[in-house]
């Protein structure tokens, strides 16, 4: 059986944070499908159309990575890719309590959903999309965050 995850997320910057999770996640699982999910509680900051390319871009070189958007439950699109685990990358002890409850009802929601946590590398650790979108509204450079040019 192939192993398939969703790594989902707004993605409101893909970081190089990201970028490292899913890499690393390739040691673990057959396929990795990017969701870039519509948050309706947030008004995203970069084009969703714009995070996809430039995803997708990102892993031009690795056939086994594809990125989408999706409008529906996590646990409903892992469903519909045959997937059975979530990848989520944790950068702190934060990180994991919000993870935590996600993870659970999405367990709830869909029985065969395992999620696997990577801890985020210490270079990327700091990275942050909100950090991100602040300083790059204000005129920052953010290149050495991105693994794409904005």
């Amino acid at each position: 059986m192939e192993r398939t995850a969703i790594f989902p997320g707004s993605f409101d910057p893909f970081t190089k944070g990201h970028e490292d999770i899913v890499r690393r996640g390739l040691q673990l699982f057959d396929r990795i499908v990017v969701g870039i999910g519509y948050n309706s509680r947030k008004q995203r900051y970069f084009h969703i159309d714009n995070m996809l390319t430039n995803i997708r871009n990102t892993f031009v070189d690795e056939p086994r990575v594809s990125v989408i958007t999706y409008d529906e439950l996590t646990a409903t699109l892992a469903k519909n890719y045959n997937a059975h685990y979530l990848l989520r990358g944790l950068r702190n002890t934060t990180d994991f309590e919000y993870e935590n409850s996600i993870s659970q009802i999405n367990r709830h929601l869909n029985s065969q959903l395992e999620t696997v946590f990577l801890i985020t590398s210490p270079n990327y650790a700091h990275i942050n999309s909100s950090i991100i979108r602040e300083v790059h509204k204000y005129g920052g450079d953010v290149d050495e965050f991105l693994p794409y040019k904005i």
